[in-house]
C-alpha cells in the first residue's frame, strides 16, 4: 500500500477521497487553488500545497504544478478524482512518466475510450449493445453522410467523438438539415475538444439512462456493481440518481453486466469506470464509459457494502480485487440527490458565503460535502456543494427517508436546489419509478417560477 498520495481535485470528492486515505492509513496531501484556501479538507490534510489561482487552467487543471507538488511533498500515487484532469490521458501518462502511479485506468485505456468512435468500436467488438449508427467518423462527402443517416432513420444525432458531459451534440429530424448540422458540430468539436471528428447514431426518443458500475485490477480479475438509474437531468447533467434501476429485469442486468465485465477483460482495463447506456424498450445501447469515479458513486456503495474508492486505490497499489462476482450482493435500494448551489427552478448559479449548514442524519442517511457554515462558495467551479444519498430496504422506504433528510436539510446565506428535490421526492411520475431522460426537462419547463 502506498505511503501517500496527493489527491488532485477539489470539493466534496477531494474530502471523500481523503477520507478513504485515512482508512487506509495513508498520508494525504491537497493540493488546492487560492479560492479554496478555507476548505474543510485543506483544514484535515496531513500536507497541503497551493498550486495557483482561482482559475481553474491554472490550478486545477495545472499538471506541472501538480507533478511538482507530488514531488516536493515526495507522494508515490495520484488521485484525479473527477472532473478536471480525471480521464486526461495525457496527465495519467505525465504522471507515470514523473514516477507516480496514476490511481485510475492506463493512458491507453482512457485515450481508447475517452474517443467516442474508438470506445464503440471495442464495445461492438466485445458484444456489447449498441446504438445503430455510423460505423466510424463520418465521411466529408455529402452523399455517403446522407445514405449513412437514411440507412439509420430519422432523428439522428450528431456526436463529437472526443465530446461528454452533454457537450458536441445536435440532433437532426430531416434530410435537408443533415449536412449543415454535420458541419456546425465538426466546428464546435474542434473549437471544444480539439478534435472535429464526429459520428451519427440513431436518436432514442424517449430512453432512460443506466449505467453499470465495474470494477477491474491489472491481473484481469473485473466485477460489476449492479446499476443506477441517472435519468433525472438537466441540460444533460444528472440531478437525481438510485439504485438499483426500478423496474428492469434482473436477468437483463446480469447479461448486460457480464458482457461489461467481457469487454474490460478484453481491453486490459485496471480500475474503477461506468459502462453508459440509453435503455428503451427493453434494450440497452451503449453511448460511453467513463474511466473514473462517478459523482454518483455513493449510491452503489449503500447497495453493495463496497467501498469504491478504496477500491481504487487497492488496485492501483497492485493488489487483487478483494472479492469476486460470486460474493458482490445489491440489498435495499439508495437514492441520491445532488445539492447545488443554484436557483431550484431557474437552475442559475448562487456563489456566496453560507451563514447556516445543517446536515440531516439517522439511520441510512449518508451526506458527502465539503460545506460548513460560514464557508464561501466560489463562483468558479461546478456549482455542486454536497450530495445527500439514503439506503432504505425498499424504493418506497428510500424515497420516504429522502424526503425525511431533505427536511431536515438546511443550507442558508445562498440559494440551493434543497427545494426542486423535496417536490421532485413527492412528484407521482417519478415516485411510480422508470422516467425518461427528458422528464426533468419537461417538468421544470412547466413549473418556471
Amino acid at each position: 500500500m502506498f505511503k501517500k498520495i496527493l489527491i488532485a481535485n477539489r470539493g466534496e470528492i477531494a474530502l471523500r477521497i481523503q477520507r478513504a486515505c485515512r482508512e487506509l492509513g495513508v498520508r494525504a496531501v491537497m493540493v488546492y487553488s487560492e479560492a479554496d484556501r478555507e476548505a474543510k479538507y485543506i483544514k484535515l490534510a496531513d500536507e497541503a500545497v497551493c498550486i495557483g489561482p482561482a482559475q481553474s487552467t491554472l490550478s486545477y487543471l495545472n499538471m506541472p504544478a501538480i507533478i511538482s507538488a507530488a514531488e516536493v511533498t515526495d507522494a508515490e500515487a495520484i488521485h484525479p478524482g473527477y472532473g478536471f484532469l480525471s480521464e486526461n490521458a495525457d496527465f495519467a501518462e505525465r504522471v507515470e512518466k514523473s514516477g507516480f502511479q496514476f490511481i485510475g485506468p492506463t493512458p491507453e485505456s482512457i485515450r481508447l475510450m475517452g474517443d467516442k468512435v474508438s470506445a464503440k468500436q471495442a464495445m461492438m467488438k466485445a458484444g456489447v449493445p449498441c446504438v445503430p449508427g455510423s460505423e466510424g467518423e463520418l465521411p466529408d462527402d455529402p452523399t455517403q453522410i446522407r445514405r449513412i443517416a437514411k440507412a439509420v432513420g430519422y432523428p439522428v444525432i450528431i456526436k463529437a467523438a472526443g465530446g461528454g458531459g452533454g457537450r458536441g451534440m445536435r440532433v437532426v429530424h430531416t434530410e435537408a438539415a443533415l449536412v449543415n448540422a454535420v458541419s456546425m458540430t465538426r466546428a464546435e468539436a474542434g473549437a471544444a475538444f480539439g478534435n472535429p471528428a464526429v459520428y451519427l447514431e440513431k436518436y432514442l426518443q424517449n430512453p432512460r439512462h443506466i449505467e453499470i458500475q465495474i470494477l477491474a485490477d491489472k491481473f484481469k480479475n473485473a466485477v460489476y456493481l449492479g446499476e443506477r438509474d441517472c435519468s433525472m437531468q438537466r441540460r444533460h447533467q444528472k440531478i437525481i440518481e438510485e439504485a438499483p434501476a426500478p423496474g428492469i429485469a434482473r436477468k437483463l442486468i446480469e447479461r448486460l453486466g457480464e458482457r461489461c465485465v467481457t469487454a474490460c477483460k478484453k481491453i486490459g482495463y485496471r480500475g474503477a469506470g461506468t459502462f453508459e447506456f440509453l435503455y428503451e424498450d427493453g434494450e440497452f445501447y451503449f453511448i460511453e464509459m467513463n474511466t473514473r469515479v462517478q459523482v454518483e458513486h455513493p449510491v452503489t456503495e449503500m447497495t453493495t457494502g463496497i467501498d469504491i474508492v478504496k477500491t481504487q486505490i487497492m488496485v492501483a497499489a497492485g493488489e487483487k480485487l478483494p472479492f469476486t462476482q460470486r460474493l458482490i450482493q445489491v440489498r435495499g435500494h439508495a437514492i441520491e440527490c445532488r445539492i447545488n448551489a443554484e436557483d431550484p427552478y431557474k437552475c442559475t448559479p448562487s456563489p456566496g458565503r453560507i451563514s447556516m449548514w445543517h446536515a440531516p442524519g439517522g439511520p441510512g442517511v449518508r451526506v458527502d460535502s465539503h460545506i460548513y457554515t460560514n464557508y464561501f462558495v466560489p463562483p468558479n467551479y461546478d456549482s455542486m456543494i454536497g450530495k445527500i444519498i439514503v439506503h432504505g430496504d425498499t424504493r418506497e422506504h428510500a424515497l420516504a427517508r429522502m424526503v425525511t433528510a431533505l427536511g431536515e436539510t438546511v443550507v442558508e446565506g445562498i440559494k440551493s436546489n434543497i427545494a426542486l428535490h423535496r417536490e421532485l421526492m413527492l412528484d407521482a411520475k417519478f415516485t411510480s419509478g422508470g422516467t425518461n431522460i427528458h422528464y426533468l426537462e419537461e417538468w421544470l419547463s412547466h413549473h418556471q417560477r
